[in-house]
């Protein structure tokens, strides 16, 4: 059995450093100040006791695959949650399809910027770096660590992109820290000019400190089962691990049925892979929530349990993925990556301020929502919220479940039919088709704000 031990002890070691992020953020000021979460702080913590070979034995390749597979988790257990019962579908829809629409001129905008400084860094530097590594960025902003690794693990695979996994994680962690650097401040200012809808907004002590009083602990969820039957934790998670095994056999059965089949000339089993396996899975749970909901069992799933459970993936896919970057890499490259970085990182913010002012109610939430979304995930999009919004009054909480449902159809030609085979097109093509896009997106968004 001591074998059994490895996977299990370094997913200990990770989750205890989310507990040292937990300790350290209730004790310090400063950190209380930035608002940084405790999973980001245990997870830079984590990353550097490994880069100093002070992990119990562990290396970064130990938890990649934590990252690649609470980045799924998270986002399939996000849509088995159900409709809050009594909230009006009232701009949920014009809300919802402004941040997709915003979401996928991210997606387009940080490949074609992180194209042009690769291409300008190997002018200048007589580098070799694959410009596909700059391309890759967006996968790691916009996607989150999940993808990242997806389309690293496929391109590096099938393409030889050399070292496109590595640099998927490390853009991801960048991401995340790009989220709260740019994000925090951003939602502290719209607070002080009054900027939120949302007037009782503040900055509590226990939002600050991260830990609630004792006599302000809220509920975590109501129970749906019997504990001298099941627990009703353990019945919200068997649903997502029947939504997992229908998902891999599904993959499974379609790589076996298009196995030699191609498409315009390429494979089609490589939309098939398990490394788009968050893809699927975000189908396959739709389904499952609607079929329960078709037959009367949508009442089966808490919806505050099930928040529980894609939070605690969150937290947990977070500091995976700082903990998942290997630090020699960084070093060799840590030039470019800060330049593709920092660049991004600029042109996300400008885009999601300067469409968000065209907006005719609550610009600046659905602006730094829309921020958190493409510079980390959905999660981080939802933590910038609840500091303009912290009892979510507002619909943009709502207008998130509609926006990773409909994101997948507007960006359906990017992220489906490009992004998994993109090293076999020309570069001509890609920057044409991105960049009409991102101008598409552009006059879709102007005509939709003073809408919305």
């Amino acid at each position: 059995m001591a074998d059994s031990f490895h996977g299990v002890i370094a997913f200990a070691f990770m989750v205890s450093m989310i507990l040292v992020g937990t300790i350290l953020r209730a004790r310090f000021i400063f950190l209380q100040a930035a608002l940084i979460p405790a999973s980001l702080l245990g997870g830079l913590i984590g990353f550097t006791l490994l880069s100093f070979d002070l992990s119990l034995g562990f290396t970064s390749d130990d938890f990649v695959a934590f990252a690649f597979h609470f980045f799924t988790l998270s986002f399939m257990s996000l849509v088995l949650i159900g409709k809050e019962s009594g909230s009006p579908d009232r701009s949920i829809q014009p809300g919802g399809l402004w941040m997709s629409i915003g979401w996928t001129m991210s997606l387009v905008l940080q490949a074609l910027a992180g194209l042009l400084v690769i291409v300008l860094y190997n002018q200048l530097t007589d580098g070799d770096l694959s410009e596909f590594l700059g391309i890759l960025v967006t996968h790691g902003f916009t996607q989150g660590p999940g993808q990242a690794i997806a389309m690293g693990s496929i391109w590096e695979g099938d393409f030889q992109i050399e070292d496109a996994v590595r640099f998927g994680l490390i853009y991801a962690s960048l991401g995340f820290v790009a989220s709260f650097l740019v994000g925090v401040p951003a939602a502290r200012y719209a607070i002080r000019r009054g900027l939120n809808k949302n007037t009782a907004a503040r900055l509590t002590q226990e939002f600050v400190r991260g830990a609630h009083d004792l006599e302000t602990r809220p509920s975590s969820g109501r129970q749906v089962t019997h504990s001298a039957n099941v627990d009703s934790l353990v019945f919200h998670i068997s649903i997502l691990g029947v939504a997992y095994v229908l998902t891999h056999h599904y993959l499974l059965f379609m790589q076996s049925a298009t196995e030699g089949v191609f498409f315009v000339g390429r494979p089609v089993s490589v939309y098939f892979s398990h490394n788009l396996f968050f893809v699927h899975g975000l189908i396959v749970c739709i389904l499952i929530r609607s079929l329960l909901d078709r037959f009367g069992y949508g009442d089966y799933i808490d919806n505050e349990t099930q928040k529980r459970i894609t939070g605690s993936s969150v937290d947990l896919m977070m500091v995976g993925t700082l903990m998942g970057i290997q630090f020699s890499l960084l070093v060799a490259y840590l030039v470019p990556i800060l330049l593709v970085c920092l660049t991004v990182a600029f042109l996300t913010a400008m885009l999601c301020f300067f469409f968000g002012r065209w907006l005719t109610t609550v610009p600046a939430e659905r602006a730094i929502t829309l921020f958190g979304c493409c510079t980390g995930s959905t999660g981080s999009g939802l933590l910038l919220l609840r500091i303009l919004d912290p009892d979510l009054t507002t619909t943009v909480s709502r207008e998130l479940a509609y926006f990773n449902v409909a994101v997948l159809i507007v960006s359906l030609h990017i992220l489906w039919l490009m992004a998994p085979i993109l090293p076999s097109f020309s570069m001509t093509t890609i920057c044409l088709v991105y960049g009409a896009t991102f101008i598409v997106g552009g006059v879709l968004l102007r005509l939709l704000g003073p809408r919305t």
